[in-house]
């Protein structure tokens, strides 16, 4: 397997793998988001990452920019800028085998490599298996919100 910037010609394999999200547990997607507008804004920002294996992608994770989330007053002054992580999908069919850390693992070095000094993100409080994958990564929570319709708590880390 191996991850890689994504292309135009990855669209319509990275919407399908959103749209499989749909209605997963915890999952705030809807039919609308995320979808081709979110697509053509990770492209045209060199943002989409996807894991491909034997041809087929798996995973795919983007380089998020949202004004509300950065404006959240949790985060740490002295880690800025901060960047953040989202749209993280893995084919249901591929989950537990650790693809998601390793989407992150790479998101996180791209950052670093970007000039990022720290990465922070948003999990729904309920979501446990999510929290789980981000403690080994060594998170630390900083603050709650509610956005997107759900109780998060917000994450984040120096890089």
């Amino acid at each position: 397997m191996m991850i890689r910037m994504a292309k135009e010609e990855d669209r319509k394999e990275v919407l399908a793998l959103y749209k499989m999200q749909l209605g997963r547990e915890f999952c705030p997607w809807n039919d609308e988001y995320p979808g081709n507008e979110t697509i053509d804004f990770d492209l045209e920002r060199d943002s989409l990452f996807v894991m491909e294996d034997e041809g087929r992608i798996v995973a795919a994770i983007s380089i998020e920019e949202d004004e509300d989330v950065d404006n959240l007053t949790c985060w740490s002054a002295d880690l800025q800028p901060g960047g953040e992580l989202a749209r993280l999908a893995v084919l249901p069919s591929m989950q537990n085998r650790g693809i998601a850390r390793q989407m992150l693992q790479h998101g996180m070095t791209v950052l670093k490599q970007r000039g990022f000094k720290s990465i922070h993100f948003l999990v729904n409080k309920c979501n446990e298996k999510a929290i789980r994958s981000y403690a080994v990564f060594g998170f630390h929570t900083v603050g709650e919100c509610h956005m997107y319709e759900q109780d998060m708590y917000c994450y984040e880390k120096e890089l």
